[in-house]
C-alpha cells in the first residue's frame, strides 16, 4: 500500500512541477497525477538506457519524474495541438 500512495505523491508532484515547467495550465488534478506516474516510468526507462538508472532517493525520483513527465507532456501537445 505504501508504493501506492508514493506512486501517488511522486505522480502529483511531477505532474504539477511539469505544468509549471510547460507554462500551462496543466490537464487537471486527476490527468496530472497520470502524466506525472506515466512520467516517472518515461523517465525511468531513459535513465536505465543512460546508464544513469537505481536508488536516488525522493529528490531523485522526483526529478525522473518530471523529466518524464515533461516528454510526455511535450509529445501529447505535439500530437493533440493543445498549446495550454
Amino acid at each position: 500500500m505504501h508504493g501506492f500512495i508514493w506512486w501517488i505523491i511522486v505522480g502529483l508532484i511531477a505532474g504539477f512541477l511539469t505544468g509549471k515547467i510547460m507554462r500551462g495550465k496543466g490537464f487537471g488534478f486527476f490527468v496530472d497525477i497520470i502524466v506525472g506516474i506515466l512520467g516517472a516510468c518515461i523517465g525511468g526507462w531513459l535513465m536505465s538506457m543512460f546508464g544513469a538508472a537505481g536508488e536516488g532517493g525522493m529528490i531523485y525520483t522526483i526529478i525522473v519524474a518530471t523529466i518524464g513527465a515533461v516528454i510526455l507532456t511535450w509529445l501529447l501537445r505535439l500530437v493533440t495541438g493543445n498549446r495550454n
